[in-house]
Order: C-alpha cells, then sequence, then structure tokens
C-alpha cells in the first residue's frame, strides 16, 4: 500500500518536468518563428545598474551607473542569451554585488 502514494507522486514530478520541457520548447519555436517571420521577436529595456559596495565599517554604499538599454525577448522564458521582456520591464533597477 506504501508503493501506490510514492508512485503517484513519482508520476506527478515527472508529468511536471514533461510539461514544463513542452512550454520551453514550444516557447522557443515561437520566438523562432517570431524571428524567421521578422515579427517582434526582440524588443529593448532601459536598465540601471547600481553597485553594492561593503564598506570596513559593515555598511554598504551604493553606488548608481549610467542607465543603458538591453536587448530582450518577447516571450516566456529568458533565450538566445536574452531575458525575457516581461521580466526585465518589472526589474529595471540591477543590483551588482561587489
Amino acid at each position: 500500500m506504501a508503493n501506490g502514494p510514492r508512485r503517484v507522486f513519482g508520476r506527478l514530478i515527472i508529468g511536471a518536468v514533461l510539461a514544463t520541457a513542452l512550454v520551453y520548447a514550444g516557447d522557443f519555436l515561437v520566438l523562432r518563428y517570431r524571428i524567421a517571420a521578422n515579427k517582434s521577436a526582440f524588443g529593448t529595456v532601459t536598465v540601471t545598474p547600481y553597485y553594492a559596495v561593503p564598506r570596513k565599517d559593515k555598511k554598504i554604499e551604493y553606488m548608481f551607473d549610467d542607465p543603458h538599454d538591453e536587448t530582450c525577448v518577447n516571450s516566456l522564458f529568458p533565450h538566445l542569451g536574452d531575458g525575457a521582456c516581461w521580466y526585465l520591464r518589472k526589474h529595471k533597477e540591477r543590483r551588482i554585488d561587489l
């Protein structure tokens, strides 16, 4: 009887992994189609990076850099080395810890 719940849980995990892989592959195929058809596959988002520099007195000093445009892909997941535009639009400030 202990095998039943374990088997069901294992199948649920395998199903979730396969579903995620299928969604990722479908997202990539839609992106490749947009690139081939010259549709809006890429976008740009202005990102402001800032550095968090630890000081000797255990405080953190923040140093802001100039904003720059970053290329992104119009998809659910990051592809081709670029982040997803929906994510970058929500995270326009990028903290860099030193």
